[in-house]
């Protein structure tokens, strides 16, 4: 069950304009301290917009945000030190082996010398990579290399983790890694914030959810309490040749009476607990991985 803790990321007012277009459109919310904080949304709904904002690789045109109590427009180089970010591409020279990557980076935050050398064993070692340590990063398959990218952002012991769509395009069995290596971030005492499309990975993860629609916040809370709005058991049904329905109930003893009663020209086709799927599309009218102008759904 899910307590709030003091606020750590504070955001009020937060809006984000290109030129008549409006990406983020007055948001208002917190995150706590040691929390799984989780943005849900399809793609274009602003989500990574936000995080632009709030890792200082963007300003706002509006709003204030504080990350640890400081502004990020106004102090973005004490922000910088209280974070880490794990951007969608992965940047990686091709041309270097890991070991210098992670090395280089490490330098880059300050470790010199022997301290250098041991932070990057020990994040090597901490994503089981250590013996990979010597390939060109070029070389490592995707999921080897989104891990490294995970741990490498941790190597100054940041307090708050960024995390945009983690594990965009990775099988399943590397995602689930890469859930691990999540989860164990919040036992030592990370803050994680992570946007994602992918409707198993916020429930699977996060202690709150904010649904983003169209650069809006649609509604934030526990997975269990989104889905408590809707309902929590969901029943699929369909008349012949017609499109498939959905019904919301707060039981599956409710639900099951609901399919007893339907004509007989109608087929229950499934009953199941309801997840932010439903949610999302009870409360934006669309999929979660529906691109924002039409087209083809993303898988």
């Amino acid at each position: 069950m899910y307590q709030e803790q003091k606020p750590i990321i504070e955001i009020k007012g937060l809006t984000k304009r290109f030129g008549k277009f409006t990406a983020v459109d007055n948001i208002d919310m917190t995150v706590s301290e040691g929390e799984i904080f989780g943005f849900l949304g399809p793609n274009g709904a602003g989500k990574s917009t936000v995080l632009r904002i709030l890792t200082t690789l963007s300003k706002p045109s509006d709003g204030k945000v504080l990350i640890d109590n400081y502004d990020v427009v106004k102090n973005p180089l004490a922000v910088k030190e209280q974070i880490g970010v794990v951007q969608q591409t992965v940047s990686f020279d091709r041309d270097l082996s890991l070991w210098d990557n992670m090395e280089m980076h490490a330098r880059m935050h300050g470790f010199r010398g022997k301290e250098a050398k041991e932070v990057v064993r020990k994040s090597l070692e901490y994503a089981g990579l250590l013996e990979f340590a010597n390939i060109l990063s070029n070389d490592l398959s995707g999921g080897m290399r989104r891990i490294a990218q995970i741990v490498r952002a941790l190597m100054h012991n940041p307090k708050i983790i960024f995390l945009d769509e983690p594990t965009t395009s990775l099988d399943a069995q590397t995602r689930r890694k890469i859930w691990s290596r999540i989860r164990l971030m919040r036992e030592q005492g990370s803050t994680v914030i992570l946007t994602t499309h992918y409707i198993e990975e916020a429930e699977a993860l996060c202690d709150r959810v904010a649904i983003i629609h169209k650069g809006k916040i649609i509604v934030v809370g526990t997975p269990f309490e989104l889905r408590e709005q809707v309902g929590l058991w969901t029943i699929e049904y369909a008349a012949a040749g017609a499109d498939t329905e959905y019904k919301y109930f707060a039981t599956e003893e409710q639900a099951k009476i609901f399919g007893i009663s339907l004509p007989e020209d109608n087929h229950v086709l499934k009953i199941r607990p309801s997840n932010l799927e439903d949610v999302f599309i009870e409360l934006t009218g669309t999929h979660v991985k529906e691109p924002p102008s039409g087209g083809k759904s993303l898988s």
